[in-house]
């Protein structure tokens, strides 16, 4: 047996409240928009797993994958590839109207922190972007349940990148310049 495995399952167990909580698993679709992605809108897809107890507090564990953001409508085109990927780990605020069985809505806001990587090239590797970095994300959204089991979400959020702390050792938290909202909505599975 795996020396992690015997651990993981007692925190899991001794979770407060796990018999009256929800595990959310939500794959979905969206866009990228505003900001570093004004005029280079781009599908963005992801998912996104998270627990959230029977009152308003939660967590969850946020990935996106955009393809081609930094490829415009304007003719430039980076034929070697582009993208920017996220994963997070947020926390959240939810309010539950009409319980944790049957149909429901559930508001909530988010916020977080995780990494953020952004890569795009030219074909020739002339011109090159490979950074990954730490970054933020806050927003909101609902989601609405249709049965014990299966709901819909949309979510909207400001996605920020962290600049890297100074030479000097100390301790710096300050935010970056590269920055975009996502919006995306999905099926979320409850169990």
């Amino acid at each position: 047996m795996r020396p992690y495995v015997l651990p993981a399952a007692l925190i899991f167990l001794l979770l407060p409240g796990v018999s009256q909580a929800d595990w959310l698993f939500t794959p979905s679709l969206g866009v990228t928009f505003g900001a570093d992605a004004t005029g280079n809108e781009h599908f963005t897809y992801g998912a996104a797993i998270g627990w959230m107890g029977a009152g308003v507090f939660g967590f969850e564990g946020d990935f996106s994958f955009t393809p081609e953001f930094f490829e415009g409508d304007d003719g430039f085109n980076l034929d070697g590839g582009s993208h920017v990927g996220t994963a997070m780990f947020n926390g959240i605020l939810g309010i539950p109207m009409g319980g944790q069985h049957g149909g429901g809505f559930r508001p909530y806001v988010t916020a977080g922190v995780g990494m953020l990587q952004a890569e795009a090239r030219s074909n020739n590797d002339l011109f090159e972007i490979d950074n990954t970095e730490f970054g933020i994300n806050l927003g909101g959204g609902a989601i609405i349940f249709v049965s014990d089991h299966v709901g819909l979400r949309s979510d909207l959020r400001y996605v920020r990148s962290l600049e890297d702390p100074d030479d000097d050792n100390a301790f710096d938290v300050a935010l970056g310049n590269f920055d975009y909202w996502r919006g995306t909505a999905g099926l979320t599975f409850r169990w």
